[in-house]
């Protein structure tokens, strides 16, 4: 599954840290970093992730490789 956060629309509210750690993570109080490339099994989690996100800065969809 392919991520992409819009790091200039993030607001750093960590939604998505909360809701997919394996994912999503802040470092310091203001700056995301995630894995653009989330394994399948994690779909449902990052489903909720972007739903959340108040400010719709990540979208999700289907890696290019296929997986």
């Amino acid at each position: 599954m392919r991520l992409v956060v819009d790091l200039n629309k993030c607001q750093g509210y960590a939604q998505c840290a909360f809701l997919a750690p394996d994912v999503f993570a802040m470092h310091g109080e203001e700056s995301l970093v995630y894995n653009p490339r989330a394994d399948e099994g994690q779909r449902e989690r990052l489903a909720r992730a972007v739903a959340a996100c108040p400010v719709q800065a990540i979208t999700a969809g289907e890696a290019s490789d296929g997986r």
